[in-house]
């Protein structure tokens, strides 16, 4: 389910949502429909994950934020407390 692209998964979902609705189908379809769906969801799940983090960094990045191996990069507290103290 991962291969499918986010838009054509969020379609299926809406395609078994209305199926669902509908009542029509016996217990035993819509379990399988549900379970579909299941599927679908934790999908769908993964890849706006995936984009949030792919986005957070660019933004990061954006910002002039220096990273190292994907987290912003930190300072010395001791060093950052010696210029402060020359000033």
């Amino acid at each position: 389910m991962n291969d499918v692209p986010f838009e054509k998964a969020f379609e299926r979902l809406e395609e078994i949502l209305q199926t669902m609705n509908e009542g029509k189908v016996s217990l035993d379809a819509s379990l399988k429909l549900f379970e579909e769906a299941n599927l679908l969801i934790m999908s769908c799940n993964k890849k706006l994950n995936l984009a949030e983090q792919k986005i957070e960094v660019l933004i990061k990045n954006q910002e002039n934020v220096v990273l190292e191996n994907d987290k912003p990069k930190t300072k010395n507290f001791e060093h950052a407390k010696d210029n402060l103290l020359d000033s």
